[in-house]
């Protein structure tokens, strides 16, 4: 018997242990992250009066699906949009599984007024986003959204239209073409590592430059300091200081790039929980860790134009070839953005997966 519960944010967690097979490649988040982000108390997006919803399929008493539905007002502000979003959509490979989390979100979305249904955001632009469509077998970094095939077939079936393409890439870090760009410290040019003791400031100013530079791209939102800490806050645990920097120009902040360590290793020898065994593969971990993986760079806008990114590029891949690193993941860039897409095909990335937004009508 296939039933739907909500609320639920134990099986929310386990769902997709249940639902996929150890070849489809996912990694889950640590379990108390997870929890975090369904937190009405806790996370900010919810604080701020965004309504939200999170479902779980179950059968026979184990959960086998979820999904979560919110509407972001502040996007839908900034964007003219009328739009729920679903996210962590992750499902058996059973239609009625699919169909019946698929409609609760967009009973949702109905219910809330919009006119449209979209995902998956994980649970904003900011965070994981898209749905996996190519490149299936092809091993991810952290951050970086999986799934099996049958979830955008599924998709499909249930009246969603695929929108706003993505890939994300993998750079072999000893064969990678460096960018010829330097910093010119007679220009006023100078690198800041982010380190654990300066971490809030130095993350604040990542921050800025963040919202800055993105600031029109097509759905990003600029982060409040609550939002960008609540999303951030964790990497100062794994954070190592000589791949995440700050460009300044004449002591004032102008670039950014925020690069950790490929925590999927460690997170799946853990099932992505804190046990007993967790100090033992952290250690080992710690000692063997070989892949990185850029989250964000940012470059404020006054400031495009002049090299700058090949430059902050150039020492972030100096960094990781002194550390040790061999392989370096890129999270998504939209196949709209040519100039990212140029600077992966400078550096000699590959792509590695191919992803999309999906997309529904409410009437």
């Amino acid at each position: 018997m296939l039933t739907l519960k909500t609320g639920d944010k134990l099986a929310f967690f386990e769902a997709p242990f249940h639902a996929y097979d150890d070849q489809s490649g996912y990694v889950s988040p640590l379990k108390d992250d997870v929890l975090r982000f369904l937190d009405a108390e806790k996370n900010p997006l919810w604080r701020d009066g965004n309504p939200y919803q999170f479902w779980t399929a179950h059968r026979e008493g184990k959960p086998i699906g979820r999904i979560v539905a919110h509407v972001h007002r502040q996007s839908n502000e900034l964007h003219n949009l009328s739009r729920a979003h679903f996210g962590f959509f992750d499902c058996a490979p059973d239609r009625d599984v699919a169909k019946l989390l698929l409609d609760a979100a967009a009973d949702f979305a109905r219910q809330h007024g919009q006119t449209e249904l979209a995902g998956n955001f994980n649970l904003t632009a900011m965070q994981q986003c898209g749905v996996m469509t190519g490149g299936y077998g092809a091993e991810a970094f952290t951050d970086m959204v999986v799934n099996p095939p049958h979830i955008p077939k599924f998709l499909k079936e249930n009246g969603f239209e695929p929108f706003f393409p993505m890939r994300t890439f993998e750079l072999d870090i000893a064969t990678a073409n460096t960018p010829s760009n330097r910093i010119n410290a007679a220009e006023g040019y100078s690198f800041a590592p982010i380190i654990k003791n300066d971490f809030p400031a130095l993350m604040e100013q990542a921050r800025k430059v963040l919202n800055d530079g993105f600031k029109d791209n097509p759905m990003f939102v600029p982060l409040t300091a609550e939002e960008f800490s609540f999303q951030a806050g964790e990497m100062m645990a794994i954070l190592d200081p000589r791949l995440s920097s700050i460009l300044l120009h004449q002591g004032q902040p102008v670039g950014t790039i925020i690069c950790i360590p490929d925590l999927n290793g460690f997170l799946k020898a853990n099932r992505s929980r804190i046990g007993w065994a967790t100090p033992f593969h952290y250690l080992r971990y710690r000692l063997n860790r070989r892949r990185a993986v850029i989250i964000f760079y940012s470059v404020a806008q006054e400031f495009h134009g002049r090299g700058l990114m090949g430059a902050i590029l150039a020492h972030t891949l100096q960094s990781l070839r002194a550390a040790g690193y061999e392989k370096l993941g890129i999270t998504w860039i939209a196949d709209q953005n040519k100039a990212s897409l140029r600077q992966m095909e400078k550096l000699s990335a590959k792509p590695l997966h191919q992803l999309h937004l999906f997309k529904k009508a409410i009437p």
